[in-house]
């Protein structure tokens, strides 16, 4: 079977993308720290078309707990600040005219702990989506060993690499979890 890399190379692939989306939905989660990525999915009414806030304004971190919006034209500024109601976040966004402020809460202990056990899940969603690539992989190995494409050997070895990008990438699940939990906890 001389595709079993091209299979491999594909279950890699897979695994690598099950952990940018982790990194992208722990990032949209509030842990009492201004974060640019709280609003990205932000759209916002721009002359008639929803567009993603990122593109009609300026988001910056001036201090720890402000996320600072900054439109490239001043006339979206209503606009903009009905977006982030609509958005509910959970942020009241306060209009100087110019540019809009977001000043995120810092979180309550009980509130940590739920955002925290939020961050499990989300990173538990994440191992889940790993093992099932890997179960696809093996499947295809054992599928090609069944038709004499693949020797008893070579189907060991492949179960190996399969098992070995697992491990990796479910210990960077972790990794990534266990970051975002710290942040939450001590943020």
């Amino acid at each position: 079977m001389a595709d079993s890399q091209k299979v491999l190379n594909e279950a890699k692939s897979k695994m690598k993308k099950a952990q940018e989306v982790l990194e992208h939905e722990l990032g949209s989660i509030r842990a009492g720290r201004a974060n640019a990525s709280l609003l990205s999915g932000v759209t916002v009414n721009y002359y008639g078309a929803q567009t993603p806030l990122n593109q009609i304004a300026s988001i910056s971190i001036p201090e720890a707990r402000v996320i600072l919006i900054t439109p490239y034209d001043k006339s979206s500024l209503d606009d903009i600040e009905k977006g982030i109601y609509e958005a509910d976040l959970g942020l009241s966004p306060a209009n100087d005219g110019s540019a809009i402020r977001l000043a995120i809460p810092a979180l309550t202990e009980e509130r940590r702990k739920e955002v925290a056990k939020q961050v499990k899940a989300t990173g538990e969603k994440s191992k889940v989506a790993v093992r099932n690539v890997r179960r696809e992989a093996m499947d295809t190995f054992k599928k090609g060993h069944k038709n004499d494409e693949i020797t008893d050997d070579e189907l060991h070895r492949l179960e190996e690499q399969v098992q070995k990008l697992t491990d990796n990438s479910i210990k960077n699940v972790d990794k990534i979890v266990a970051s975002k939990e710290d942040e939450v906890m001590n943020g």
